[in-house]
């Protein structure tokens, strides 16, 4: 049995699960959770496996959810889906546009939105399982359904890892997941080696003397320490990392003082660095100790610095074989729509889970925008303005042909493994 004629068998059904699944896409859009409070949403896959006849075991890593299909001998293929929103405000104005809030976990009231696509995530998912165990004599192994909380917390992987993760499932021969990205919805998108960048952020406390604004000569000023920490970061990429390597250094926040005449006496920064390999990451750490240290000795700080470092997402490097294999599968069944999207600074925590069982993996990308509207904005050289990207109040995957594409790639994925 060739893997070309298992998905063909497979996928014949897949316009008999259209509504369904674009129903169940739409009630997640419009129900979003939180890392770590994805009941709902878990509830709802548990239950659908379970009707499948997948083996499900609920609450691993706190709301993850694995479901098993063993069906015969082969393989053994783990897929994986995030289930988490994040806290931004919807401003897309579609009809089934979420109006949801939620309790953080520092306590605050905030909107929640499946801004970056995870819905799209659990939808071809729990697609591809339906599809995959209706058709259960075009392929033989065990399929593994892993949905995941927290991704966006960069612990959620992780956590499902630490609980027994290895014990729940059969040794995978292979990890696979996706992710819609801000490209023409129909288009799948594969890449060997580093795919997504391993990101790490760092909260950086520095210590000055509090005094009133109008006495500043008795003050050590944290505010104008920390502008001055800025300024300098500001050189680590550009004159610090050799030219043509991947690096980032954000500053993303800044905090001193609570009143116009009051000269506090501490500052908290936080910074994100994105790098393609450890030892850049390494590099860029090191140096922003080293500034940090030596613009609190010049200012006359009077209390050494504090680093925190914190929502640490590890490399995503695509094994070479096996996103090869996937490659080649993908070129059989999408043609021109399938290609190499190369590498994405974007960050995940996915590869904590093949790590931990010790499995090669591969992770590739799929479209979601309306390609008329992508082509137009490509025309006008206007893509970067005109396109939101994941995390946009207003990232809306069209619904036709996205999930239509990114199910059907998950199912070409598993079976060029499980198809014989």
């Amino acid at each position: 049995m060739s893997a070309p004629s298992s998905a063909d068998a497979v996928l014949g059904a897949q316009a008999t699960i259209r509504d369904w699944q674009e129903d169940l896409y739409r009630d997640l859009h419009a129900h979003p959770e939180l890392g770590h409070q994805e009941s709902r949403t878990a509830g709802l896959v548990a239950a659908g496996l379970r009707d499948l006849g997948f083996e499900v075991h609920e609450h691993v890593g706190g709301t993850g959810v694995v479901g098993v299909l063993a069906n015969g001998d082969g393989p053994v293929v783990l897929m994986r889906a995030d289930m988490d929103a994040l806290p931004v405000a919807e401003a897309t104005g579609l009809p089934y546009a979420s109006t949801a809030r939620a309790t953080d976990a520092d306590g605050n009231d905030v909107p929640v939105m499946h801004a970056c696509g995870h819905d799209v995530h659990v939808a071809c998912l729990a697609g591809a399982a339906r599809l995959l165990a209706g058709a259960r004599s075009a392929w033989s192994g065990t399929f593994v359904a892993l949905f995941q909380p927290a991704e966006e917390l960069a612990d959620g992987a992780r956590g499902m890892a630490e609980d027994n993760l290895a014990s729940l499932v059969p040794t995978p021969d292979v990890a696979l997941a996706q992710h819609v990205l801000a490209y023409p919805a129909g288009t799948v998108g594969t890449h060997p080696g580093p795919f997504l960048s391993l990101a790490e952020s760092v909260r950086v406390t520095v210590y000055g003397r509090g005094s009133h604004g109008s006495m500043p000569h008795l003050s050590v000023d944290p505010a104008v320490l920390a502008a001055m920490i800025v300024v300098r970061l500001q050189a680590v990429v550009s004159r610090e990392v050799a030219p043509g390597e991947f690096a980032v250094l954000t500053v993303g926040r800044i905090a001193a003082g609570t009143k116009s005449n009051i000269i506090d006496d501490h500052a908290v920064l936080e910074l994100n660095l994105r790098a393609y390999s450890e030892e850049t990451r390494a590099q860029m750490a090191a140096a922003i100790e080293r500034i940090v240290r030596a613009e609190c000795a010049a200012s006359g700080s009077p209390k050494d610095p504090e680093f925190e470092t914190y929502d640490r997402y590890p490399l995503t490097d695509n094994d070479p074989a096996v996103t090869a294999r996937v490659a080649t599968a993908f070129q059989a069944r999408f043609g021109e729509a399938a290609g190499d999207f190369g590498r994405q600074t974007a960050s995940e925590d996915f590869t904590d889970i093949p790590t931990a069982l010790k499995v090669p993996y591969t992770y590739w990308a799929l479209g979601g925008i309306d390609p008329d509207v992508y082509k137009a904005a490509a025309e006008r050289g206007t893509v970067n303005r005109d396109i939101p990207g994941n995390h946009s109040p207003m990232f809306a995957p069209v619904i036709r042909p996205t999930l239509e594409t990114g199910t059907a790639a998950a199912v070409v994925a598993a079976l060029a493994w499980l198809g014989g």
